[in-house]
């Protein structure tokens, strides 16, 4: 992971703090989810072909899009929905099996939306990539902002301030 990737996400998480005026804690899941590195591999995989197919298909279809803009989480539903599975700590009474968190799974996810969004902050600079590269940019950083709220279990009530903060600021 690069310099850049680390600034990002520790800058985004800092951001978090300070407009929720508290400190953030990395999930304290088991210590029974240690997972091989093949099946972190794997899941960490499946996340990118979620990421890279939602993508290319609003590339396609530009159906999630709203004043011109598009909707991040309505193009990406697989994947935050993939995201939420992988944080899911309580299952229902008749689940054949239980609950298994993997927020080691989440952060690799992580690292791997702020590499995309530090090579797409290069490529959107190229005038002949420029307009599809910003829109996959500013997808993808608001897809890091997505998986963040959901990594750090922020309340719907810490989301609307987030929220309110970035439509004033931003």
């Amino acid at each position: 992971m690069t310099l850049r990737t680390n600034t990002l996400l520790d800058g985004r998480k800092e951001r978090l703090e300070r407009i929720l005026d508290r400190p953030l804690e990395d999930p304290d899941f088991e210590a029974d989810t240690v997972l091989s590195d093949r099946v972190r591999g794997f899941l960490l995989e499946e996340a990118q072909d979620l990421y890279w197919n939602e993508l290319e298909w609003e590339n396609i279809t530009d159906e999630e899009a709203l004043e011109g803009e598009p909707l991040t989480e309505l193009a990406f539903p697989g994947f935050l929905a993939f995201v939420r599975g992988l944080l899911l700590t309580e299952v229902m009474p008749d689940a054949q099996a239980p609950a298994r968190p993997r927020p080691q799974v989440v952060r690799d996810i992580l690292r791997f939306l702020a590499d995309r969004v530090v090579s797409l902050q290069e490529e959107a600079d190229d005038p002949r990539d420029g307009e599809e590269a910003q829109t996959a940019l500013d997808m993808t950083s608001r897809l890091v902002d997505l998986v963040l709220y959901q990594y750090y279990q922020l309340s719907r009530a810490d989301v609307e301030v987030v929220e309110a903060d970035r439509r004033t600021s931003g």
